[in-house]
């Protein structure tokens, strides 16, 4: 029996998932069989993370399995992708993700009360040290270039960013697919725009071109 494809969702930093509920409304939309991931950002590393990760997938019954992860969440993904290898096909996106580590939560480590706010989500995580990316699955790259979030509250940042993590943090060798959406970082989870390059990804592995994009504006129905 062919099952519909599904799609877990990874939530990021100091969130439970209910922040992706609207996310999971347009996946649906889009045909696919949402599932929310949720998981302790702060009290448990991402190793130990992507053992409830690999746990939680067990009981999914489905024949094709994608990832869409938020900031943190892209990170739990590289470290599940390094330790376990998921047979069942499916595609990753990732949103905000520091890939390349983050400044804000270093500079928010130089404090105290800083590393007890992030607590193990500095540990081989955001610091920059998650194991690289050398799986044989496609994986698209969002960013937000609207720079209104948390991370002014602990300095200015340089080159474009999202408000909490900058465009070069973003980028991820070996990925197959990179776009830009002008949003923030909590933005990325609300933005129509960026539900509708999701699911074209997910279905077809690149994002739209900006003119297909807006082609695709005027032709779709409303996400």
């Amino acid at each position: 029996m062919c099952w519909p494809e599904t799609v877990v969702l990874v939530h990021g930093l100091w969130m439970t998932g209910l922040e992706m509920s609207l996310l999971r409304q347009r996946l649906r939309r889009c045909g696919f069989v949402p599932r929310q991931f949720s998981y302790p950002t702060v009290r448990c590393s991402l190793a130990d993370n992507a053992v409830r990760l690999q746990r939680f997938i067990e009981r999914i019954d489905t024949d094709t399995v994608h990832f869409v992860a938020h900031s943190l969440g892209g990170l739990l993904l590289r470290q599940f992708f390094h330790d376990y290898f998921p047979l069942r096909p499916g595609r990753v996106v990732t949103l905000g993700t520091p890939h390349a580590g983050s400044v804000a939560a270093l500079r928010m480590a130089q404090r105290r009360i800083g590393r007890l706010l992030l607590g193990k989500s500095l540990d081989h995580g955001l610091r920059g040290d998650v194991p690289a990316w050398t799986v044989e699955r496609e994986i698209g790259v969002i960013a937000g270039d609207l720079g209104v979030g948390l991370g002014r509250l602990v300095g200015s940042f340089t080159g474009s960013n999202d408000g909490v993590v900058t465009l070069t943090e973003t980028r991820l060798p070996g990925m197959t697919d990179y776009r830009v959406f002008h949003t923030s970082h909590s933005g990325l989870l609300f933005s129509p725009e960026v539900a509708m390059a999701v699911c074209t990804f997910l279905r077809e592995g690149r994002f739209l071109q900006q003119g297909q994009f807006r082609h695709m504006e005027r032709q779709r129905v409303r996400l």
